[in-house]
């Protein structure tokens, strides 16, 4: 009998995770220490409120039901939150609620591409943008993200007739894997841009809380304009810690964000009124705690940033997300040749920069997910092993 598996899903690979993880795993029963700085799952707790939020309603018989929908509590504290932190006036119908950000966007493009309609995507990409393309049929045109241009597109360097044809364009800062920010000019030239070649733009947003050095978070949608031709996805994971409940919301244009929740009705019955409720706690909340968390994570990008920079590795400083991304060192034949080499010689955990597109090549990401003191024993543990003397 053939194999039962789609052929569409060969164009996606484990490769190098698969062949870290078993190197790491066998690394482990030898004894060995293994900094594990390749997943973005922050080890912080959630913040008290929201644990007690979800506690009081998970004791209530009537919550284990079908929710069916966002309830309009949530909706409406995600309105205040926008309001509030971002400026942005929203109508909760001009929102809803996606099992994390990771599948609103991979399910998307089914929304609001039909086969054929051409999508352009960042070149490196976080790999569920080119998923969700993939998935939906659609002709994916990459545009590249350089580190001469600050990792920003330059959208001038859009071929015309590629502009001309695109109907939607994904884009997200502050940026991982690259780390970067961008300008509040930056957002009104892709506004322009947008509405000049009739493009629809999809901003994900999960990082607007982790800015270092002084730099305030911003919403897409705040940009006048950016309402009549895009949508912004916003996540609580990475802010309030809460991964695995998986609560993110698309916002923006109201025909888009219908089109989501159409297709989500298909095969969906609404996120757990338990976890519905968590999140209007902590949108509601104080945010001090989100704040306090950012300045931890500045202290974990300079512990290895500049530990790295002071043992001769210049890595620059991230200007924010939880991720580093760092040059590979000189007399590496590739990213992935060296992350195999940092795990085995110096116990030390990355993903390769070709995981995101081969414009991630010749780089690689580090997560901030330990604190500064273990992140300092990185630093110490790559200059010991000698992985960065290889010419």
């Amino acid at each position: 009998m053939e194999s039962m598996k789609a052929k569409r899903l060969d164009h996606f690979q484990t490769g190098i995770f698969a062949e870290l993880n078993e190197l790491k795993e066998q690394m482990l029963a030898e004894g060995r220490t293994i900094y594990n700085l390749s997943v973005g799952t922050p080890d912080f707790q959630p913040p008290q409120h929201v644990i007690d939020a979800i506690k009081e309603a998970v004791s209530i018989p009537e919550n284990y039901k079908y929710s069916l929908r966002d309830i309009p509590e949530l909706l409406e504290a995600v309105s205040r939150y926008y309001k509030s932190r971002f400026g942005v006036d929203i109508s909760p119908d001009c929102i809803t609620g996606v099992h994390g950000t990771q599948e609103g966007i991979g399910h998307v493009g089914m929304a609001l591409l039909d086969a054929g309609d051409v999508v352009l995507l960042p070149n490196p990409g976080y790999p569920i943008f080119e998923a969700g393309a993939y998935l939906s049929g659609a002709q994916m045109e990459f545009y590249e993200l350089k580190e001469e241009n600050q990792f920003l597109p330059v959208l001038s360097e859009i071929p015309e007739e590629i502009a001309e044809k695109a109907k939607l364009m994904i884009l997200s800062y502050p940026y991982n894997p690259v780390c970067r920010t961008a300008p509040r000019e930056f957002y009104e030239e892709v506004v322009a841009f947008a509405k000049k070649y009739d493009i629809f733009v999809i901003h994900d947003n999960a990082y607007s809380d982790i800015i270092f050095d002084g730099k305030e978070g911003g919403s897409f949608l705040a940009v006048p304009g950016a309402m009549d031709i895009g949508a912004e996805f916003f996540s609580l994971s990475k802010s309030f810690n809460i991964t695995g409940a998986r609560v993110s919301f698309m916002l923006g244009r109201k025909d888009a964000v219908d089109a989501l929740k159409l297709l989500r009705s298909q095969f969906d019955f609404g996120t757990f009124l338990p976890i519905q409720y968590g999140a209007i706690a902590a949108l509601d909340g104080s945010r001090e705690f989100v704040k306090e968390q950012c300045k931890e994570y500045e202290r974990r990008r300079d512990a290895l940033c500049g530990g790295f920079r002071r043992i001769g590795w210049n890595v620059p400083d991230s200007e924010g997300t939880m991720f580093v991304w760092a040059p590979v060192p000189k007399g590496y034949a590739s990213s992935r040749a060296f992350c195999m080499e940092m795990i085995r010689k110096a116990g030390v955990l990355c993903t390769p920069g070709d995981a995101f597109g081969s414009k991630g090549e010749g780089y690689v990401r580090f997560a901030l997910v330990m604190p500064p003191e273990e992140l300092e024993k990185v630093v110490q543990a790559v200059e010991e092993s000698g992985v960065l003397s290889n010419d």
